[in-house]
């Protein structure tokens, strides 16, 4: 069986609802449970535990939303450009575009996550 591009984007848009609303154990359902997520400035995630760890006490942000520009389907690969508005826990205010590369299982379970920002970095 495999995932049609709008079962993989319906699991990609869930994904950030979830996040905005703090539901950490409804997103943890949307990632296979050895599932990897990279993202600049942290060591790789794997699993469920260290992806709880992440959601529950690394992730510097507060509370905010995230706002999809574009979703692109490629088989079980779903890319997407978007921006992210929000307070960090310090209370500092963060505007960020970034960009997220999703490749999912046959489910529509999340195997592997990236993410990129656009900032200045060289």
């Amino acid at each position: 069986m495999t995932i049609t591009p709008e079962e993989a984007c319906g699991a990609v848009r869930r994904y950030y609802a979830l996040v905005d609303s703090g539901d950490i154990d409804g997103l943890l359902a949307l990632f296979h449970e050895n599932a990897s997520y990279q993202r600049p400035g942290y060591a790789a995630l794997t699993g469920h535990a260290e992806l709880r760890d992440f959601y529950r006490s690394q992730r510097i942000i507060a509370h905010g939303r995230h706002d999809i520009g574009r979703l692109v389907v490629a088989g079980h690969t779903v890319v997407v450009r978007a921006s992210f508005a929000g307070v960090l826990k310090d209370g500092r205010e963060v505007s960020v575009r970034f960009a997220d590369f999703f490749e999912l299982s046959d489910e529509a379970r999340f195997l592997e996550r990236e993410t990129f920002f656009f900032a200045p970095s060289v």
